[in-house]
This record gives C-alpha cells, structure tokens and sequence, in this order.
C-alpha cells in the first residue's frame, strides 16, 4: 500500500472518531525495529460502552465508503476495549477505565506522536513535462516500396 494511502485511511479512522465525540485523542506511529506489528495507533476514549460503540462503528463504517474493511475487530461486545484492526494501522477505543489500565501509550512510549494534521499527504509540487533536446530526436524515414514497372494497354 503507498504511504500517501496509508495515511489517508488513518486519517479517515481519526474524523470518524471526531465525530463521534472521541476524547483524548492519539495517534502513535510505531518505529520500524520496535517489535510492532504495524504502522500507525490510533487510540481514543468514549464516556460509556454505548459511545465506545459508536466510535468503532463510525470508523468501520467510513473506512468501509472508500473500499477498506478491517481484518479483525475484538471487544464489541463488552464496549470496554475495541480494537479495530486494518492490518497496516489499528484503531483502539477505550472506556475510560479500560484506558487508564492499559495505559498503551506508556506501553508504546517509544513510538512518535503525531497531531492529525502531520498526516495529511503533502502536494506532489507540478512540474512541467520534460522535453526531449531537438538534437536528439531523429526523424523516422519511411521506406517506400519500389516502384512498379508502367503496364502496357492490350491492344
């Protein structure tokens, strides 16, 4: 998957969970040698298992608009911990309690926090197409068939 796609799926899980009304919002990116087994964290709180809910759904449901589905999702049910998983980043969303016992971002404390906006792919600056040199460009000759003989008029 490009980075620049990446990105912009993690960024849909972040406003998914905005809009939702997710609290303590963060997002972790996990260093290549650090034993992860993926690329991006993102973890949020909700004030009751119904929102907790809610979140985890938001972010399903917008991921799942732009064709993405996630492998594996654990804890729906329970509304205490739910851990989206879309393979190259993972959505968790925590009661409060279940946050404060985990506590995954001093787990993680290694890993680079990042603000929603340095997610944002940056424009590819345009540049004008490259022009071969005139020097270099040869003409194609055609080569054209010999010509035939004149016929003769039967008399």
């Amino acid at each position: 998957m490009k980075k620049s796609d990446l990105k912009l799926q993690v960024t849909a899980a972040i406003q998914a969970c905005l809009d939702k009304k997710a609290e303590e919002l963060s997002i972790l990116e996990m260093e290549k040698g650090s034993g992860a087994f993926t690329d991006y964290f993102v973890l949020c709180s909700g004030t009751n298992p119904r929102q907790v809910q809610a979140i985890a759904d938001e972010v399903e449901l917008r991921l799942k608009t732009v064709g993405v589905r996630p492998a594996h999702v654990e804890g729906y049910k329970q509304g205490e911990w739910i851990l989206v998983d879309y393979v190259d980043f993972v959505v968790h969303v925590f009661s409060e309690k279940a946050r404060k016992f985990y506590d995954l971002e001093r787990l993680w404390k290694t890993a680079k926090r990042l603000e929603p906006s340095e997610l944002k792919p940056k424009p590819k600056p345009k540049t004008a197409p490259k022009l071969k040199a005139e020097s270099k460009i040869k003409p194609r000759l055609r080569k054209r068939a010999p010509a035939a003989p004149p016929r003769r008029k039967k008399a």
